[in-house]
């Protein structure tokens, strides 16, 4: 809480931004923990509710977009490779959900934390429609942001002067943790973008396999 804090009192907006689009991307951030922190800080009146809930719902669609288009031109293999790089167990059963249920699935697996950041690449990869799919996360993304910044303000509201008095002891680490992000960033980005151009770049992406309609 005190590193997020800080981390976010900082860089305000952009900082929710930056760790909810690159946690729906796929990469393990803490996107949930973030949106609470950032209604904890609406109850202090550092943040304001319309800006906060407006940025954390196009982030985490764009961030899921993103997701969706990597699984598309990366497919089902390039994802195990990934899943086994980030160390994200229990991809087989992930797909099975999604391949089960398709959208809806899509929809749940945004209130289900090891499955978020699944749930778009798999969908990408596994072929289901780019409508049916932007519904669903969009639809997920307008109902989970508001409950997650709401958790973290109805827990300020009991807690406040309690997290304030840690915060204040704590302090100067926000900086830490924005490198400790940017160097995530910039590692996904070298190991699973960059790198695999440079050593095979005839290779062709799998097709996706397409779903069935319910």
């Amino acid at each position: 809480m005190p590193d997020l804090t800080g981390l976010i009192e900082t860089w305000g907006y952009v900082a929710v931004s930056l760790v909810v689009v690159f946690g729906n991307i796929g990469l393990p951030l803490p996107e949930e923990t973030v949106l609470v922190v950032a209604g904890y800080l609406v109850w202090i009146e550092r943040l304001r509710w319309p800006p906060l809930l407006a940025v954390g719902i196009a982030s985490a669609v764009i961030g899921d977009n993103i997701g969706y288009w990597i699984g598309r031109r990366f497919g089902r293999a390039g994802l195990r490779r990934l899943a086994r790089g980030l160390g994200i167990e229990r991809l087989t059963r992930a797909e099975r959900f999604i391949a089960r249920y398709g959208a809806p699935a899509v929809f749940v697996a945004r209130f289900v934390a090891g499955l978020r950041v699944l749930a778009g690449p798999l969908a990408g990869a596994m072929g289901l429609p780019f409508g049916r799919f932007f519904l669903a996360n969009l639809c997920g993304a307008v109902l989970f942001v508001p409950y997650a910044v709401g958790i973290g303000y109805a827990l300020a509201y009991g807690l406040g002067s309690y997290v304030e008095r840690v915060h204040h002891l704590v302090g100067g680490v926000e900086r830490v943790a924005l490198i400790a992000v940017a160097l995530l960033v910039a590692w996904f980005l070298v190991r699973y973008i960059v790198w695999p151009r440079l050593h095979h770049p005839q290779q062709k992406p799998e097709k996706p396999t397409p779903l069935h309609k319910a």
